[in-house]
């Protein structure tokens, strides 16, 4: 470890109106092997409406139940709540508790409500953003991978993955710029950009951009990739997302189809080392192209059958 004398980086946790994911989040960082010794701030978005509203007070409920009275926190590290008073939205909520922790601190570990991570998940972000603190090329700590190398503990890629991830004051307000229109984002790349971007098609994230508003991954995504950055991403993820269809990780649509990103975080520590020009292996790229196809999503054969009929009757191709 070479986190000897340093001081950690805070972990931002965002959350809505999801008590149970909420809950299981901070249980999985309160078993962290560095959780006694991290400032964990939750900024919790306001509801919208009276049902919302509800929700979001179930949520803060929660995070209560994980500060002390005596101060600090039951579950050891260091808990500050901070109640939006109306609907931020998520990504206003994101952006602006990204700035507020930025500014007393010079690099930032970022979660969301429904992050399950591996109880090395502190270690190996704190351990990277320290590593690589001094190589202005690596812009991004992911704890997320949709790969499974097991021969690799680690490797970088233009790509950046925002379930569960980290980086440094200087990256985020030197280059994260939360676009308002497509063409703003766009502006100044090529087609061949957006090729590559898109792994010739089977990463369509740039769809992101016609939403309102546009999301603040993309809009990161995009900065890294004008800026000629890298992502440093495990080989093995230390983060698997509850959040996906409610929770139940596509179990209730098994006989259909998996989601081949659904597995358990490591549970052991990952071996980082520093790589002073780091750049990222067209081997793994095109691993990644592969395994991101169709977001992941494998479909049994009845599964294709019930797509194929789908899709026809959409007049889709």
């Amino acid at each position: 470890m070479y986190l000897c004398g340093m001081k950690l980086a805070p972990v931002a946790l965002f959350v809505y109106n999801r008590a149970d994911n909420t809950r299981r989040t901070l249980e999985a960082l309160a078993r962290n092997t560095l959780a006694s010794q991290t400032n964990v701030y939750v900024f919790s978005d306001g509801g919208k409406d009276e049902k919302s509203w509800a929700e979001v007070e179930a949520v803060r409920n929660v995070v209560r139940e994980f500060i002390s009275p005596l101060g600090g926190t039951k579950e050891g590290f260091s808990l500050t709540l901070v109640e939006r008073p109306e609907n931020y939205y998520l990504e206003r909520n994101i952006t602006e508790g990204i700035a507020q922790v930025l500014e007393e601190y010079d690099r930032i570990i970022v979660l969301e409500d429904d992050m399950v991570t591996s109880p090395y998940f502190l270690q190996y972000m704190n351990e990277a953003l320290e590593l690589y603190a001094d190589v202005p090329k690596v812009m991004h700590v992911a704890a997320f991978t949709n790969l499974d190398l097991k021969g690799t503990p680690f490797y970088f890629t233009p790509h950046m993955s925002g379930w569960g991830w980290g980086t440094w004051k200087d990256r985020w307000n030197g280059h994260f710029c939360h676009y308002k229109t497509r063409d703003e984002a766009l502006k100044g790349l090529t087609q061949d950009d957006l090729e590559r971007i898109e792994y010739g098609g089977a990463f369509q994230c740039l769809k992101n951009l016609d939403k309102r508003p546009i999301p603040w991954d993309i809009c990161w995504e995009l900065a890294i990739y004008k800026a000629k950055g890298l992502c440093l991403s495990p080989g093995r993820t230390l983060v698997r997302n509850i959040g996906l269809a409610q929770g139940t990780h596509f179990r209730s649509f098994r006989i259909l189809q998996r989601y081949e990103f659904d597995r358990e975080p490591l549970q052991e520590p990952l071996a980082l080392t520093k790589v002073t020009e780091p750049k990222a292996d067209p081997a793994i790229e095109a691993q990644f192209a592969q395994a991101i196809t169709d977001w992941g999503i494998r479909y049994t054969l009845l599964g294709k059958v019930v797509r194929f009929l789908y899709k026809m009757l959409k007049g889709e191709k």
